[in-house]
């Protein structure tokens, strides 16, 4: 593994990297012609915002699998062009996150209960009490505007304070709102109305600029608190001011503004506001944890690991990625059953997620069947950053079911393969918490810990096959480590599932298939 590194990240980072075994190029600073001549050469690039990652860079990127964003921001990397790349772009949104949500709680409590100001006036030897009178948290209702990573944290916390909690974020799955025990605002202008806090957490986009405004303040309740540790320009400044003249807003807590630095803002002028200069990612444990993250992120990402903050992959916390591991294992394998069983084109897939995994956020398995299904057949890189689009530009519909009713396993993952002629089904299940299991294919019932070599074979019911295909393995010295017959009537078709500890030839393959009764024997690689 090879890495290049030019700006600038704590040297727990590059240590990090180092002791994985990667050689590090630190080139802080390299010019933009250097780095086109020699980015060939690397398996990943970590920046921070200054290096520009685009097409350009790309076309001379052969060996590129991995850049790492060394922070929250990505304005610098061009992502469409590294997802049809399958280069994985990550960064460190975690790093920060714990730091960013508890400096909005501060902010909150430092401006609804006046601690700066009361600070500056005793500071000026003046003790007087009158005009500091504040409000509580306890049995209020906090607005959280963006229900991702930050958002989370400040929602969990405030609950503690006795908070009622609900959000806006159309981006955010239903479930992820019932996870943390947040009730969805279906549009903005609800959670406004039913606010006596505000608090930001979204990213600056053209549809997030000046989102809290004029027409916001007017449906507001009178006294409302408003706190933004996003980014600036998403509650509109001049707005806010109005509205802290008028009495619409009580306090409010600006960590970022439009333009900064900025010294000359009115809303530094104003009693019942709490500024800081952007001070959200201001920890010696956050930037520590940037670097230290970062060099993770891109060790995990060029082993071929799931590497939780991809951001052209779907949001996933560390937590969610170590409870669903088995199960993107399980989706791989049930994906890559399907080329090597069968040769049709497909058409459809349909995975069907039933038990108690349907309650989870399912995408990223989803991307884990995709990836095992295409990844044998296709020249190019295919992983969970360019399954979806790989579907899409072979014309595949990709389409995800749950139920949360309990058959006959706790967790049960279906993959359905729709081809013009036919209909061919995979299931699998998680035994324990690690164990993937395969316990159907095309109606035929098993219970097979996959392994890297198996054999499938499909033969007439009848007495003496089991011990036919047992022998001619044993006399080529291929070991069996489990067998597994199933049939769906007495008498008619069986399919026999064997993990076996080495590879099959075509020409054992051909003998086993001139068995009598036998009608079909496939080698499974995984």
């Amino acid at each position: 593994m090879k890495i290049l590194v030019t700006e600038k990240i704590a040297t727990k980072g590059i240590d990090a990297m180092l002791q994985s075994g990667a050689i590090v190029d630190e080139m802080v600073g390299i010019n933009r012609e250097h780095l086109l001549e020699i980015i060939a050469e690397y398996d990943a690039l970590v920046v921070r915002s200054v290096t520009k990652v685009d097409e350009e860079l790309y076309e001379r990127a052969g060996n590129l699998k991995v850049v790492g964003r060394a922070g929250n921001g990505i304005d610098n990397i061009e992502i469409e062009g590294a997802t049809k790349r399958g280069i994985i772009v990550v960064n460190t949104p975690d790093a920060n996150s714990v730091s960013a949500a508890e400096m909005s709680i501060g902010l909150l409590l430092a401006s609804c209960r006046n601690i700066t100001q009361a600070d500056a006036l005793l500071r000026s030897k003046v003790w007087d009490r009158k005009g500091f009178k504040g409000i509580e948290l306890n049995g209020k209702t906090v607005g959280i505007v963006g229900l991702g990573r930050i958002g989370s944290l400040v929602a969990t916390r405030l609950q503690a304070f006795g908070m009622k909690t609900i959000a806006y974020d159309p981006y955010i799955t239903d479930e992820r709102f019932k996870k943390f025990g947040v009730e969805k605002k279906e549009i903005l202008e609800d959670l406004v109305r039913e606010s006596d806090f505000i608090t930001l957490h979204t990213p600056k986009t053209e549809e997030t600029f000046g989102m809290i405004g004029e027409e916001a303040f007017r449906i507001a309740k009178k006294g409302i608190v408003v706190v933004n540790c996003a980014r600036g320009g998403i509650v509109d400044e001049d707005a806010l001011v109005k509205a802290i003249e008028d009495g619409t807003v009580a306090y409010a807590g600006i960590d970022v503004l439009v333009q900064e630095p900025n010294t000359t803002s009115p809303l530094l002028e104003l009693k019942n506001v709490v500024n800081t200069p952007h001070l959200g990612a201001d920890t010696v444990e956050a930037q520590d944890n940037v670097g230290i993250t970062i060099a993770e992120e891109v060790i995990s990402a060029l082993r071929g690991e799931m590497v939780p903050n991809a951001v052209n992959l779907p949001t996933l916390h560390h937590q969610e990625v170590d409870g669903l591991r088995a199960f993107l294992k399980l989706g791989e394998t049930l994906g890559r059953l399907y080329h090597q069983l069968e040769k049709e084109a497909v058409k459809q897939v349909e995975v069907v997620y039933s038990g108690e995994i349907a309650k989870q956020e399912t995408e990223v398995i989803t991307l884990a069947v995709l990836k095992g299904l295409f990844e044998p057949v296709l020249m190019e890189r295919v992983n969970y950053v360019n399954a979806m689009l790989t579907a899409k530009q072979r014309g595949v519909m990709v389409t995800e079911s749950k139920t949360t009713e309990i058959g006959n396993y706790l967790n049960l993952v279906q993959v359905r393969i729709i081809t013009n002629k036919k209909e061919y089904t995979y299931s699998g299940t998680i035994f324990g918490k690690e164990e993937p299991r395969i316990v159907e294919v095309n109606g035929f019932e098993f219970d097979v810990s996959p392994t890297k070599y198996m054999l499938v074979a499909e033969n007439q019911d009848q007495p003496g096959m089991i011990g036919q295909i047992g022998t001619l393995l044993g006399k080529r010295n291929i070991n069996i480590a489990t067998m597994q017959v199933s049939r769906n009537l007495k008498g008619k078709n069986a399919m026999m599932f064997l993990t076996i500890d080495s590879e099959v030839s075509k020409e054992e393959k051909e003998q086993i298939k001139n068995i009598d009764g036998i009608s079909r024997i496939k080698f499974i690689k995984l």
